[in-house]
C-alpha cells in the first residue's frame, strides 16, 4: 500500500455523537414500532383462534392403539382447511410449529408433540395422504411435505409434516392409502 492511502485510512474515522436526545428517541420510537408490530401479530392470531371456535376438542390418545403400521419423528409444520394451503388453523394449538413423533396404527395417527398439544386422528377420520411442497408458513420442494387430510367435527383439515429422513414420505403415503382403503371397506360391509 503506498503511503498515500495509508494516511487516508488512518486520518478518517466516524463523527463523534453530537445529539444523544435525538439519537436516543429515535431508538426508542423504532423499539415502540417493533413492539406495536408484535402486539398485533398476536391479536391476529388470537382473534383467528375464535374465529375457529365451532371446532371440537382433539381426540386424546386411545388405551387400545392397534398394531403399529409405520413411525416417523420430524418436524409438525401446522393445520390448514384442506384444499386451502394458506388457511391456517389455530384452535386447540393445530397451529403450533414443533417437533412431532408420528405413529400410524390400525386406530389411527398418534401425533406426539413436545412442548404442544398431542393429539390423536381415528382411523375412520383419515381421508388420505399426499406429497405437497407447501403449507401455511412453509414452502418447499415438489414432495417436500407429507399432508395428511382428515376430518375433524365437520371440517375436512390438513397437517404438513417433515420427516427427518425425506425418503419416508413414500412409505407413509403408502401405509396411509393402505389404512384409509381397509377403514372404507370395512364400513362398506
Amino acid at each position: 500500500m503506498t503511503p498515500a492511502l495509508i494516511e487516508l485510512a488512518a486520518e478518517q474515522k466516524s463523527a463523534e455523537v453530537t445529539d444523544w436526545a435525538a439519537r436516543l428517541g429515535w431508538v426508542a420510537g423504532l423499539l415502540l414500532f417493533i413492539t406495536l408490530v408484535y402486539w398485533l401479530m398476536r391479536q391476529g392470531w388470537k382473534w383467528r383462534g375464535t374465529l375457529q371456535h365451532g371446532l371440537p376438542e382433539l381426540p386424546a390418545v386411545p388405551d387400545d392403539r392397534g398394531a403399529t403400521r409405520i413411525t416417523m419423528s420430524g418436524r409438525y409444520h401446522g393445520s390448514t382447511t384442506a384444499g386451502q394451503w394458506l388457511d391456517r388453523i389455530v384452535a386447540h394449538g393445530l397451529g403450533t410449529r414443533s417437533r412431532v413423533e408420528l405413529t400410524l396404527t390400525d386406530a389411527g395417527l398418534m401425533v406426539v408433540r413436545p412442548g404442544a398439544t398431542d393429539f390423536f386422528v381415528p382411523a375412520g377420520r383419515i381421508r388420505g395422504a399426499r406429497l405437497d411442497k407447501g403449507i401455511a408458513g412453509k414452502v418447499l420442494t415438489e414432495g417436500g411435505l407429507l399432508i395428511i387430510t382428515w376430518e375433524h367435527g365437520s371440517t375436512l383439515l390438513d397437517s404438513g409434516f417433515r420427516a427427518d429422513r425425506a425418503a419416508d414420505h413414500h412409505d407413509w403415503v403408502a401405509a396411509v392409502d393402505s389404512l384409509t382403503t381397509r377403514t372404507t371397506e370395512g364400513t362398506a360391509r
